[in-house]
């Protein structure tokens, strides 16, 4: 048994799911509640702590602190096993981000997968049988339909979300998630390829339909975790709190961690996919290759840069969602299959064919 390997993967799971993502859960909470106030001119959270940065930890202890409340109506297993199966697949996605390069010789990966962005949509996908569940068990018609709304909403955006990243796997010929940044660090970035052999003219034709993947890829995302102005399965004026309307206690805080840790990871995703990852731009403190011996000092800047990244995508979320207001069920539903879908199709087929016109 390999001791080194496991006790590397146990520091990397602690450091990066524990210590990093479930804590960014709670500062995107409050950036949330204060970019909003901004926004609509109210002050937002300023009593618990300097800059109300500690209301997120009053919010956590009030979660554990209330009554787990279990309505007598409910099919209780499956009501209790709900939250769980939308928690978990949010948190295993985190297993081949690439969150960094290399410390002390050890890849800043938990798993090193080539087949990164497959397994983060196979493992992202059993979101959504959390979410039907919820539904189903609650007993009540609120929390079905939101249910029913999620099921179909997820499954349709799935469809342009997977679509979206062929292209880039077409252009870099790579799923491995690593050298997929470790490529775009040496030949800039897959939207802004402004140095290395992304300054030909290659570069920058091919920069066409990956700006149409990323604009499908970012919108099939919002939908992906409910967030307005896609978050008709708990749209509060037509149906009450959706799914998680019995909710209550802890139950519904691990709805709250789900949704929040999956706009996490899949800003995670994005900024891996299209904006280098942890890589800085213009090259700057990039290793020679994926194997290559960094400096300590500079996977520690390298990291730092992959979160900075992930803060602004993160951001970006919370603009949009208190910026447009939320979709009809039937314009979401057409946005994703007549025109999403055949846009991702023909995307496809225009980088086959601009790849091999520069063969």
């Amino acid at each position: 048994m390999d001791w080194q390997l496991i006790i590397a993967s146990v520091i990397k799971i602690v450091g990066f799911v524990f210590l990093t993502t479930l804590p960014l859960v709670a500062l995107s909470v409050w950036a949330e509640r204060r970019v909003s106030a901004a926004i609509q001119d109210r002050v937002g959270p300023n009593r618990v702590g300097p800059l109300g940065l500690l209301q997120p930890v009053a919010d956590g202890i009030k979660f554990l602190l209330k009554e787990d409340f279990t309505p007598s109506h409910v099919r209780k297993g499956y009501f209790w096993l709900a939250p769980a199966l939308t928690m978990v697949p949010a948190l295993m996605t985190c297993a081949v981000l690439p969150f960094g390069s290399k410390i002390f010789g050890e890849k800043m990966v938990i798993a090193d997968l080539d087949v990164g962005p497959l397994f983060v949509f196979a493992i992202a996908s059993l979101t959504v049988y959390g979410i039907v569940l919820a539904g189903w068990a609650s007993n009540s018609k609120y929390p079905f339909l939101g249910g029913v709304r999620s099921t179909s909403q997820m499954i349709s955006y799935e469809i342009s979300l997977g679509l979206s990243v062929v292209p880039l796997i077409m252009i870099y010929g790579d799923l491995n998630l690593g050298r997929i940044v470790q490529n775009q660090a040496e030949h800039g970035w897959a939207l802004l390829p402004l140095w290395g052999e992304g300054l030909s003219l290659k570069g920058f034709i091919l920069a066409i339909p990956v700006f149409i993947s990323f604009i499908i890829f970012t919108t099939s995302m919002f939908a992906e975790t409910n967030r307005l102005p896609f978050d008709l399965p708990e749209c509060e004026t037509e149906l009450v709190a959706g799914y998680h309307t019995e909710y209550s206690s802890m139950k519904f805080a691990l709805f709250f961690l789900g949704e929040y840790a999956a706009m996490i990871i899949g800003s995670g995703l994005a900024v891996t996919l299209f904006f280098g990852g942890w890589s800085l731009p213009f090259g700057w403190l990039t290793p020679e290759s994926v194997d290559a011996e960094v400096p300590w000092w500079h996977g520690l800047i390298h990291i730092g840069t992959f979160f900075a990244k992930v803060i602004a995508f993160i951001l970006f979320f919370i603009v949009v969602r208190w910026t447009l207001p939320r979709f009809r069920y039937d314009q979401l539903m057409r946005l994703g299959w007549v025109f999403f879908f055949e846009i991702a199709l023909f995307n496809v087929v225009l980088t086959a064919i601009l790849l091999i016109i520069f063969k």
